[in-house]
């Protein structure tokens, strides 16, 4: 590896990016000026638009990769606040790849959407006083979609770029846990040996060493509806009920060992204040850091609903999964990250890690047995919030980070050192 961190390769694509801060930043700032809440399914289309452009080769760039497209993406099925299902349309996913036919292949994904939906005040970028860019999704992720492109860029002048292949994955929906996009994330995600993921670091420049596993679930109640003044003995309180439950499922977090969480997130039910409900609904987060731990506060948690089952005026189902398992730091992902201590370090970038209770794509990857780092973006904070911000002055310098990477697993594959 000595021989790669003194060659003029590196050196020439190091310089490269160094000319290209301007331009990184005026792209962040034309991505985040376009609202692509998850929803707003034009406003991502017109952000897969743009980079379609750009892989295509805007301007004074060449074009990257063998070839890039765009395709449709699964509608997004979600349990509505009646108990049905709606399918919701999403933007289009972002593909390109170079060199299939390399024997080493690695797997680039960030995502498009933001959380910040049409109606929502914060829609464009500004400087604030101290230089950091204020804007709607601007370190999640739009940063790592220019760190992503402005790498490949960096890497694809160098003449080890023939010695790797890449498959780039931008999906639309990352934001509700990439229902719909969870099919073709896999299949390609598949093709590969490994996953490079765009997502922030943290404020002080840490990268993600592990993730909580996540999922969602929905727990809803049906009682019978009586009139609250003429026959109130006749009904049977679904809102009560569903509250007396939940708060149960909330004791968890004081009374099952370990660093699980059970969150109510949303409660919603009844309607006419004279009217005994018959439905109420609860939205429910559950985590927990390895396979061990969900399968256990899983367990307390369908025995508190078969236990409130049991009430027969009262119908309880609970449906939902956990759609980003923990994300563990396997021997094969501490391969890469010593790879990128290595990197940081001739780089003169310091590299730490710190596990995380937030879920990303990753958890996803390493749930399908795929090493991958996923925190290789930008350095800022405050995500989603009005008052997300990016340090500018990191686009160049995870750019580089990631470049060199790239060029060290060309050089020399992932578990051949």
């Amino acid at each position: 590896m000595t021989s790669l961190f003194n060659s003029p390769d590196l050196k020439n694509a190091l310089d490269w990016l160094g000319t290209q801060h301007g331009a990184m930043l005026e792209l962040v700032q034309d991505l985040c000026n376009q609202n692509s809440g998850t929803f707003h399914a034009q406003g991502v289309a017109a952000v897969v638009d743009r980079l379609l452009d750009e892989f295509k080769g805007a301007g004074k760039y060449p074009p990257l990769g063998d070839w890039v497209e765009q395709q449709p993406t699964p509608a997004a099925e979600i349990l509505n606040d009646q108990g049905h299902i709606d399918a919701f349309p999403l933007g289009p996913t972002l593909r390109a790849e170079a060199r299939p036919n390399v024997a080493h292949q690695v797997f680039l994904c960030i995502h498009t959407d933001t959380v910040y939906d049409l109606a929502h005040p914060f829609q464009k970028c500004q400087f604030l006083t101290n230089g950091h860019l204020n804007g709607p999704g601007v370190i999640d992720a739009k940063g790592g979609l220019v760190v992503l492109l402005f790498a490949l860029r960096a890497f694809e002048r160098t003449s080890l770029a023939s010695r790797l292949g890449w498959k780039v994955v931008l999906n639309p929906d990352e934001e509700i846990g990439s229902l719909g996009s969870h099919s073709i994330l896999k299949s390609v995600a598949q093709q590969c040996r490994f996953g490079l993921l765009f997502e922030p670091v943290m404020p002080d420049g840490a990268m993600v060493s592990s993730r909580k596993g996540s999922g969602n679930f929905t727990l809803v109640c049906r009682g019978k509806s009586a009139h609250a003044g003429r026959n109130f003995a006749a009904g049977r309180n679904a809102i009560v009920h569903l509250a007396r439950c939940v708060t149960e499922l909330d004791a968890l977090n004081h009374t099952v060992p370990g660093d699980s969480t059970v969150n109510i997130g949303r409660l919603h039910g009844g309607g006419a204040v004279n009217v005994v409900p018959d439905f109420a609904m609860a939205r429910i987060n559950v985590r927990g850091v390895d396979p061990e731990q969900i399968d256990r506060i899983m367990g307390h948690i369908r025995d508190v609903v078969a236990r409130f089952s049991r009430d027969a005026d009262y119908q309880l189902n609970l449906t939902g999964q956990i759609t980003s398992p923990p994300k563990v730091l396997d021997a094969a992902s501490r391969l890469i990250q010593e790879r990128i201590e290595v990197t940081g370090r001739h780089l003169g970038v310091p590299i730490h890690w710190r596990p995380s209770g937030g879920a990303s794509d990753g958890n996803k990857l390493s749930g399908w047995g795929i090493p991958n780092i996923d925190t290789l973006g930008p350095v800022g904070d405050h995500l989603h919030s009005p008052d997300e911000y990016l340090v500018v002055d990191s686009l160049v310098q995870r750019a580089r980070l990631a470049a060199a990477l790239l060029m060290s697993f060309a050089a020399e594959p992932l578990g051949t050192q």
